[in-house]
């Protein structure tokens, strides 16, 4: 049976990650919301240019689609795996208290808690790999754009 200290103590871990897992979902829900601005820009510039007929540009913007939409696919899940992290560390603390009634509660928070850890590190390691191809999808772009200016548009239909 726990004591009222050693339950305060046995409160500090999991609560020292809801803040952190909350910071990071923070930052992961801004890099989503980034990514879906520019994926409805670029749909709606690749959807001009096929109504004018730019081929070469829509397909450009196509790729940049492509790449853009597998970012966001790796932030869908790190932002996932985070919140189900901080959902197994609030049942954490719940088993925990009521560890203070029923010891069996404390073996069952103690595996919640290592596989709650392990989800945060899953959704940490997704964000990680986005992170490592942002700048590649920067580069894509403005190769995108190197490709549309040199691009001679002068001679097809209007």
């Amino acid at each position: 049976m726990l004591t009222k200290l050693e339950l305060f103590q046995a409160f500090v871990a999991p609560a020292i990650f809801i803040s952190a897992a909350g910071l990071f979902v923070l930052s992961i829900n801004t890099r989503l919301m980034g990514m879906v601005s520019r994926l409805r820009l670029f749909r709606r510039e690749k959807h001009l240019a096929a109504i004018a007929g730019k081929k070469q540009e829509a397909l450009a913007l196509q790729s940049q689609i492509d790449s853009i939409e597998l970012r966001a696919d790796k932030i869908k899940n790190a932002f996932f795996y985070m919140l189900l992290g901080t959902i197994g560390v609030m049942l954490t603390c719940l088993l925990l208290g009521l560890g203070l009634y029923a010891t069996e509660a404390l073996v069952f928070a103690v595996i919640l808690f290592v596989m709650s850890v392990f989800s945060m590190i899953v959704g940490m390691g997704f964000y990680i790999s986005e992170v490592a191809i942002a700048l590649n999808s920067v580069k894509e772009e403005e190769k995108l754009y190197d490709l549309i200016d040199s691009v001679d548009f002068s001679d097809e239909a209007p």
